[in-house]
């Protein structure tokens, strides 16, 4: 099943073709703050499950092509990425801080943004910003210091994910914090939708230039293990969503391009990059040299 929210922050279910308004179901709608009713659902989805199936076969819905789609999840507990999760993308930005030694980081709730916002570049001279394709993964069910053996029985669905950053040393949460850097979409598919997490393709183009490709088999820290290690430190929560990290071929997006991201069994989207007029600071100051310098 494909879960969505749209047109301003309803709740849906579609079949691609329509989309079937769930809003009152999960006791939310448009006006709701903050905007977690798709939390409520996504805890209560065992339960009901067989009534949405039955809602989605019955009801005709709206059509799915005129549908605003807004970022699945956009009040998790936490978001989660992964730096350095492909030994491709560690040998292309020559960095030795892999994923399996440094772990997990946290971006800013607010960096969400859906597959039909723009990705708006924030005004930073002398600055590269980046895609990265990425897998996203959305958490089902509460637990602590989850073991490996049943790690994957948390896991409630994924999405496709693009992970931006402005390239430099600075602090990695802030790079990639900024509005609009983290879309998701277009929907979330249940995890019994993929026949096998370890074994995913992924694909993202900048225009028509195929930039990354890469499988979910070349994870350093695969998402097993990847839930393991997160939920040693912190409870995970229904919503939570994960950055599972990015293969080699990362590179800059500028005014006027379109990033496409397609996962096989998840989904395809295409996200449009704007110019912004906001996001200088301090810190950005100063130029940097992605090709001379390693991150």
């Amino acid at each position: 099943m494909k879960i969505v929210r749209f047109d301003g922050g309803r709740i849906g279910i579609t079949d691609g073709r329509k989309i079937v308004d769930i809003s009152a179901l999960c006791g939310s709608g448009p006006a709701e703050w903050p905007p977690v009713g798709i939390n409520r659902l996504i805890r209560n989805f065992k339960s009901l499950r067989p009534a949405l199936e039955q809602i989605l076969a019955e009801d005709k819905g709206v059509p799915f092509a005129g549908a605003r789609l807004d970022t699945p999840v956009p009040w998790p507990n936490k978001l989660i990425a992964y730096p350095v999760n492909y030994h491709d993308h560690a040998a292309e930005m020559a960095s030795t801080g892999l994923a399996s030694i440094q772990g997990f980081f946290l971006k800013a709730n607010s960096s969400l943004s859906g597959p039909h916002d723009p990705i708006e570049l924030p005004d930073l001279a002398g600055r590269q910003i980046h895609h990265e394709c990425e897998l996203g993964l959305i958490i089902g069910k509460e637990g602590r210091q989850i073991p490996v053996e049943s790690a994957l029985d948390h896991v409630f669905g994924y999405a496709c994910l693009i992970d931006v950053t402005v390239r430099g040393k600075e602090e990695r949460v802030m790079r990639k914090s900024y509005d609009s850097f983290t879309p998701v979409g277009p929907w979330i598919v249940t995890a019994d939708e993929i026949p096998d997490p370890a074994d995913i393709n992924m694909r993202l183009w900048v225009n028509d230039e195929l930039r990354q490709q890469a499988n979910t088999r070349d994870l350093i820290v695969d998402i097993p293990n990847m839930i393991a290690v997160a939920s040693s430190a912190a409870t995970l929560y229904p919503g939570d969503v994960f950055a599972t990290g990015t293969p080699a071929g990362v590179g800059p997006i500028k005014d006027g391009d379109t990033v496409t991201i397609e996962i096989e069994n998840v989904g395809r989207m295409s996200v449009p990059v704007i110019q912004g007029r906001r996001g200088q600071n301090v810190v950005f100051a100063k130029p940097y040299d992605f090709q001379k310098a390693a991150i």
